[in-house]
């Protein structure tokens, strides 16, 4: 085989390895956008580096993966559709007091469901994984309940929080039965 030839025969396998290389990172990044949803653009305007973006929801991935998730049985759900119910109703009476309990009722039912009670910001990630399309509502939500916690949030952001939690918290307890009445 002449030289000319060999340098060719590696050219060609550099370009097919090449091709094959883009093909696996642009189904690597629609499997992660199909899994993440908004999450998945979230993470790229934080991130700014897509591929890095990519790394950390990977990382969520696989973190989440170990832990021993597990649905509410129906007596949880039954006691925590209960307790938001209440919690609801309480809106009216003191709307600052109702969205605080709504921000520890989702926090205790993401626990019993065995999600790690880290900090926000981690199980923000966590629950991003398996409930990416509703995740954005925790951090709006969970925003508000600061602000409020500070005395700074209007009656109408209170609101807007409930309506965050109820939509979390119906995806956690995997029920749509949860209504405002």
């Amino acid at each position: 085989m002449s030289t000319a030839t060999v340098i060719v025969i590696v050219l060609v396998v550099l370009a097919f390895a090449a091709a094959a290389w883009v093909i696996m990172q642009r189904e690597k990044t629609r499997k992660l956008k199909n899994a993440f949803g908004p999450e998945y653009d979230r993470a790229i305007d934080q991130e700014k580096n897509p591929r890095r973006a990519e790394a950390l929801l990977e990382e969520r991935q696989k973190r989440v993966a170990k832990y021993d998730i597990r649905p509410l049985t129906k007596e949880e759900r039954e006691a925590f559709a209960a307790k938001w119910r209440k919690t609801q109703e309480h809106f009216v009476d003191d709307p600052r007091d109702a969205v605080a309990q709504a921000d520890a009722l989702i926090t205790e039912a993401m626990s019993t469901r065995g999600y790690p009670m880290s900090d926000f910001d981690q199980r923000a990630a966590d629950l991003s994984v398996d409930y990416p399309a509703v995740c954005e509502n925790y951090r709006f939500a969970h925003d508000i309940a600061l602000r409020n916690a500070e005395g700074s949030a209007s009656t109408e952001e209170l609101r807007k929080a409930m309506q965050h939690y109820r939509n979390l918290f119906e995806h956690v307890l995997d029920t749509r039965v949860l209504q405002y009445h």
